[in-house]
């Protein structure tokens, strides 16, 4: 049920039964179906009911994607698109058949960055509908009688969310709908009809608010106030937050962000711990709430620490080059970037160098790992929840993604892991896992 990387996956094929029974149609897809992957598959929509299917057909080092049609008759399938890159493509989500299934909605990263495409049915091409250097980072609508895309981005700030809207018939560019004096992380549920959507609202510290929204934009009615828990937090002894950036040279600036103690001393020595995941275009800094988390940073910045985040390069929402510069090597440019701006923050005037520690979780975990083997005399303490130890012990489709087949990239496999480093270890070490972890095995 697990095959791990360079192993043999199971096969799956595609078929069509009729709902009142009978014999199946099975859809005709070339390749060996071990090593190929249906991505993701749905019916297109069509006059008098759906008879055809659009497939997301991707190859085992998936870096090339089919989008397929299918007669579900006859059980032929055609290739009307197909995306590729030097590194991976990622299947999307939100693919919509758009001007009477002649068009459909695509996502690429052909320019440099993810942005949204109608890609002709027929014959292929594609029609850039946003541009810019900045990621869409999700579909929320099709509206196909407005012709409206309803998107989710943030072009001048990547650690907050907006909505925005693109028409596919017309070249007008795209309108924000997210109210300009609100920045933050907004996330949207639109209802089908897109009269209403269910908005939430939150900042760095504080829990969100949910509230009904008109089209426009307009409030109808508050469904969570989140009142008593915000006035439980603001009666807590707060150390104050900030975001900005870290320097680590070579033209490279990371997000971070910052909680310091209570009544803090800018001429005082102050211990840092460090939270990192550092995985593929995952983030950390990030405007939002941060929950039960946030609240235990505070209670150590009430006992004098500093608590940091700071997103490495291969992290979320600055752009191809950055998220895929990991690409056959996990583990080493991540691992670089945290210890370098370790490094450039225990310079700061009110951090003491020789107490910096690090945690995480998952991929966070197996960045611990790293950051204190790989770096020993960076970090003091580091605690890791549930880390992969080397990515030849974790599942195909994730891995071979990012890491490529171990069988291919050895050296790239083992130059990442942490247990190639063990040896250095100097510094106060605590690994947490379970051993009914069947995703990151003990």
């Amino acid at each position: 049920q697990y095959p791990k990387a360079g192993e043999t996956n199971s096969a799956s094929r595609v078929g069509v039964v009729p709902a009142t029974g009978g014999e199946t149609k099975w859809i005709s897809i070339p390749g060996d179906a071990r090593n190929n992957y249906i991505a993701r598959m749905e019916w297109i929509p069509g006059k008098g009911g759906s008879k055809e299917l659009v497939i997301q057909h991707l190859n085992r080092l998936q870096n090339t994607l089919q989008v397929m049609i299918a007669d579900a008759a006859t059980g032929q399938a055609r290739t009307a698109f197909t995306e590729k890159d030097d590194a991976w493509v990622e299947q999307f989500d939100q693919l919509r058949f758009v001007n009477q299934g002649k068009d459909f909605l695509w996502m690429s990263e052909r320019s440099g960055w993810s942005h949204l495409y109608l890609v002709s049915r027929e014959k292929g091409e594609l029609r850039e509908l946003t541009t810019g250097d900045f990621d869409v980072l999700s579909v929320q609508r099709v509206d196909t009688i407005g012709k409206w895309v309803y998107y989710t981005a943030s072009p001048d700030n990547p650690t907050q969310r907006y909505l925005y809207r693109v028409n596919y018939d017309k070249k007008d560019p795209p309108v924000r709908v997210t109210p300009d004096n609100e920045p933050g992380i907004h996330t949207y549920n639109i209802s089908p009809g897109g009269r209403f959507a269910v908005h939430t609202y939150q900042r760095f510290g504080v829990p969100p608010t949910i509230t009904l929204v008109a089209g426009g934009g307009i409030t109808l009615r508050t469904l969570v106030d989140n009142a008593a828990l915000k006035a439980k937090v603001a009666s807590l002894k707060l150390g104050s937050t900030e975001f900005g950036q870290v320097d680590i040279g070579g033209g490279i600036k990371l997000a971070a962000w910052f909680i310091k103690p209570p009544q803090f001393d800018s001429t005082a020595k102050h211990p840092i711990l460090f939270f990192v995941y550092g995985g593929p275009g995952s983030q950390t800094v990030l405007d939002s709430w941060g929950g039960q988390n946030y609240l235990w940073y505070q209670m150590l910045a009430q006992r004098g620490y500093v608590v940091a985040s700071v997103d490495n390069r291969g992290t979320g929402a600055r752009g191809r080059a950055w998220r895929k510069i990991i690409y056959k090597q996990m583990g080493v440019v991540e691992t670089h970037d945290q210890a370098e701006a370790a490094k450039v923050i225990g310079r700061y005037a009110w951090i003491d160098s020789t107490r910096m520690g690090i945690w995480g979780w998952s991929y966070g975990g197996f960045m611990t790992l790293n950051a204190m083997m790989q770096t020993p005399d960076v970090f003091r303490m580091g605690m890791s929840v549930a880390p992969v130890t080397h990515w030849k012990y974790y599942d195909t489709i994730y891995t071979e993604r990012y890491n490529g087949l171990p069988q291919d990239n050895a050296a790239g496999y083992d130059k990442g892991s942490p247990l190639t480093y063990a040896k250095n270890l100097k510094g106060r070490l605590l690994i947490v896992h379970g051993s009914g972890d069947d995703n990151v095995h003990f």
